[in-house]
C-alpha cells in the first residue's frame, strides 16, 4: 500500500505542496491549525491548496495537533510519516510551555503513527537543546525534545539541517502568529522512531543437572533476560558470535584447533580460590521437592525455565548470600565468573588432543561497579593447549601474536583506524580479581599477563581495555606433566571494539534494529539508532550501618535491577564522618540513561524512589 503522510501546522502548505510533488506515490493529508477563512484569504496559500487538491492530496483545517485521533476514523489512524515543521504556540510564549505542546504532540502522533512510523519535527537554531544544535543552548532554555518525546516512547534516530533552499517553493511564514517569515538559518529536522518499552522481567528458577542432581535455583533479578539470548548459537548473526567465529578462523591458520561444545554447567559448586566472592553470583538451591512442575524447555545446558515466586530466603535476588552469624552453609553454588573453571574437565576428557588448540566459549557472569565497560555478564572465550614443559613462553608468545593479528585484521576490515594490542603484566588487582579460578586447591590456572587494545576513541583508561588475559594451568589425566597454556578474551569488548560500540548494553537489546545491522554474520561499524538520549542525575545520601563494611559492588548490583540497566554512572560525590558519634554518612550520585530506549524524567524518578527503598532494606542504611 502506499505510504501515507501526515503534515501539521502547515502556515501557507508550500512545504506540503513541494513534498507532495516530491513523492506522487504517497498519500498526503496536509492539515493547518486555522480555520479555512483564515488561510484561504492568503493568496499563496490558496494557490498551494489548489495544487495539492489537483494531485488527490486531502485538505483539512482546524486541526490540533493534541488531538489527532478525534480527526481520523480508527481505519485511517495509520500513518507512515507525521511532519511538525517549526511547532510553536504562538506570540511570545516561552520554553516551558512549548515543551508542553510538544510532549501533547507526541502523545497524540503515538495514536495514528504506524509501528514502524516516522515523526519529522523541524526546530529552529538551538531550540532542540541537543549536541547537534550549533549554537546549543543551556539545557534548562531548550526545548528539551528528546526528554519530551521519550514521555511517549519515542526515541531520536537522526537529525540533519533542515535545508529549506533545496524545497521548491517553500517559504516559512508564522512569525509570532502572523504572516511574516522567520530565520531558519541553522534550523534542524529531528526524526523520531517508536522505542521498544522498557523490561518488566517476571522472577525465573533454573533447573539443571549439576553432575547426578537436579538442582533449582532463584536466577539472580538483574540476569534473568540475558541468561539464555543464544549468541552462540549456529544459526546467530550476533556481532558476539561473528568475532569469536572469524578470530578462530585466523587462529586455525597458525594451530590445529577443537572447537568444544558449549554443553558445560552455567552453574558450578564448590570454592573458588583467589577471587573476590563480593564478586561472585551466589545461587542458594531451592529443596527439588518444591520445584515447580510447570515447566518449559529452552535448550539451554539441559535446564529449564519456569516462573516461580516461592524463592529461596538464603539468597536475595541479587545473587547475594545471606547468611546469619553461625549459620554454615555446606553446599554453596555459583554461577561461573570464568570458563578458567571448566579447564580441568577440559583437559581430563579423553578428547583432550596435547599440542592442539582447543576452543570453549559461552557466557559468564561478575557482579561489578557501573561503568560503560563493565559487564556483569558476557561472553567469554577461551583457547587452551597443551605443551611440553620449557615450550610454554615460546608457545604463548605465539598465540598471543596470532590473537593480536586477528584483531588487527578485524578491525581494519571493519574501520580501518588505528588500534594497538599490547600484553602487559598482571596488575595485582587483575591477580586477585581474576587468578585462582578452580574447584579445588590442587587444579588452579595462574594468570601472568592482560591483553590491552588502545584505540584513538577507547577513553576507558591510559593503556585502554583489558579485553582478556593469557597463563598457564596445572595439567592432568593425559596431561599430566605438560604445561596448560591458555588465552581468555572478552568477545563482548572485542565485538564493541571492533564495531564502534560504545557501550555493553547495546550488546543486549532486543531492539531489532541493532541485529539488522550485522545481517550475514558482517561486521560493520555500528550506527546508533537513538540519539543523544536524556540523562537524569539524583541523588541519595544515608549513614552506614554501624559495625558494618559498606558493600558498594552489593550497592551498585541493586541499582543495576532497579533501574533495569539504566543508571550509567554512581559516583561518590561526598563522605562524613560524625565527630562525636563516629557515624559515617555517604553520598552518592546516579545517572540514569537509557542506550537503546525512550527514559522518561518520571519513570527516572520512580526508579530512583525505590532504589532508595531497595537499599534502605537490603543494605540496612539509613536515608537522610
Amino acid at each position: 500500500p502506499p505510504r501515507r503522510i501526515l503534515l501539521l501546522g502547515e502556515g501557507n502548505f508550500s512545504f506540503a505542496a513541494a513534498l507532495c510533488e516530491s513523492a506522487p506515490a504517497a498519500r498526503f493529508v496536509a492539515t493547518c491549525y486555522e480555520s479555512e477563512e483564515e488561510v484561504s484569504g492568503r493568496p499563496l496559500a490558496a494557490r498551494n491548496i489548489r495544487r495539492l487538491r489537483e494531485r488527490g492530496a486531502e485538505v483539512l483545517f482546524s486541526v490540533d495537533c493534541t488531538k489527532l485521533k478525534d480527526y481520523f476514523l480508527p481505519s485511517d489512524r495509520v500513518f507512515s510519516c507525521v511532519y511538525f515543521n517549526f511547532p510553536h504556540c504562538g506570540r511570545k510564549a516561552g520554553v516551558v510551555k512549548n515543551r508542553e505542546l510538544l510532549a501533547q504532540f507526541f502523545t497524540s502522533c503515538a495514536e495514528v503513527l504506524a509501528e514502524k512510523g516516522e515523526v519529522h519535527v523541524a526546530l529552529c537554531s538551538g531550540q532542540g537543546g541537543t549536541p547537534a544544535d550549533r549554537p546549543r543552548r543551556e539545557w534548562h532554555n531548550s526545548w528539551q525534545i528528546v526528554a519530551v518525546a521519550a514521555g511517549a516512547r519515542f526515541i531520536l534516530s537522526d537529525v540533519h539541517p533542515f535545508n529549506a533552499a533545496s524545497i521548491h517553493g517553500y517559504k516559512c511564514t508564522g512569525y509570532r502568529s502572523q504572516d511574516k517569515s522567520f530565520s531558519v538559518e541553522g534550523a534542524l529536522n529531528h526524526v523520531f522512531t517508536r522505542s521498544t518499552p522498557l523490561l518488566y522481567l517476571k522472577p525465573m528458577v533454573c533447573q539443571m543437572e549439576l553432575g547426578s542432581r537436579r538442582v533449582s535455583f532463584q536466577v539472580p533479578q538483574m540476569l534473568v533476560d540475558k541468561i539464555n539470548r543464544g549468541f552462540l548459537e549456529l544459526n546467530s548473526e550476533h556481532p558476539v558470535r561473528t568475532v569469536k567465529e572469524k578470530l578462530t578462523a585466523v587462529l586455525s591458520q597458525t594451530f590445529p584447533i577443537q572447537s568444544i561444545d558449549c554443553s558445560l554447567s552455567l552453574l558450578h559448586q564448590g570454592h573458588i580460590g583467589g577471587v573476590c566472592h563480593a564478586n561472585v553470583f551466589w545461587i542458594i538451591p531451592k529443596p527439588e521437592q518444591d520445584a515447580s512442575t510447570e515447566q518449559m524447555a529452552n535448550g539451554l545446558a539441559n535446564a529449564v525455565l519456569f516462573s516461580h515466586i516461592d524463592f529461596c530466603k538464603d539468597a536475595d535476588e541479587n545473587g547475594c548470600m545471606k547468611v546469619q552469624e553461625g549459620n554454615l552453609i555446606s553446599e554453596q553454588y555459583f554461577l561461573r565468573p570464568s570458563l578458567l573453571l571448566c579447564v580441568q574437565t577440559l583437559i581430563e576428557r579423553a578428547t583432550f588432543l596435547p599440542e592442539t588448540l582447543h576452543v570453549l566459549c559461552g557466557p559468564v557472569f561478575r557482579k561489578c561497579p557501573i561503568s560503560p565497560h563493565s559487564l556483569p555478564v558476557f561472553h567469554e572465550v577461551v583457547f587452551v593447549a597443551a605443551i611440553d614443559k620449557g615450550m610454554e613462553s615460546s608457545f604463548m608468545q605465539m598465540l598471543v601474536d596470532t590473537i593480536r593479528n586477528g584483531i588487527y585484521l578485524l578491525h581494519q576490515t571493519v574501520s580501518g583506524c588505528k588500534l594497538n594490542v599490547t600484553l602487559q603484566e598482571a596488575t595485582s588487582f587483575e591477580r586477585t580479581e581474576l587468578n585462582g579460578f578452580a574447584t579445588s586447591e590442587s587444579h588452579i590456572t595462574k594468570i601472568q599477563h592482560s591483553i590491552y587494545v588502545e584505540t584513538d576513541v577507547s577513553g576507558s583508561c591510559e593503556k585502554g581495555w583489558c579485553v582478556g588475559s593469557v597463563g598457564t594451568a596445572c595439567g592432568g589425566g593425559k596431561s599430566s606433566g605438560l604445561v596448560i597454556v591458555f588465552a581468555s578474551l572478552n568477545l563482548d569488548l572485542l565485538a564493541m571494539l571492533i564495531c564502534g560500540i560504545a557501550d555493553w548494553r547495546m550488546l543486549w537489546t532486543s531492539d531489532e534494529r541493532f541485529l539488522s545491522q550485522f545481517l550475514g554474520g558482517e561486521l560493520r561499524l555500528f550506527k546508533s539508532f537513538s540519539l543523544y538520549p536524556p540523562s537524569y542525575v539524583h541523588d541519595v545520601s544515608f549513614w552506614v550501618p554501624e559495625r558494618e563494611q559498606f558493600d558498594e559492588v552489593a550497592f551498585h548490583t541493586i541499582a543495576r535491577q532497579v533501574s533495569r540497566e539504566t543508571v550509567v554512572s554512581i559516583q561518590l560525590i561526598d563522605s562524613f564522618q560524625h565527630s562525636e558519634t563516629a557515624r559515617k554518612s555517604l553520598c552518592y550520585r546516579l545517572t540514569y540513561q537509557s542506550c537503546d530506549k525512550s527514559l522518561s524524567c518520571q519513570e527516572a524518578a520512580e526508579m530512583q524512589l525505590l532504589f532508595r527503598k531497595e537499599i534502605q532494606r537490603c543494605l540496612h542504611v539509613i536515608l537522610r
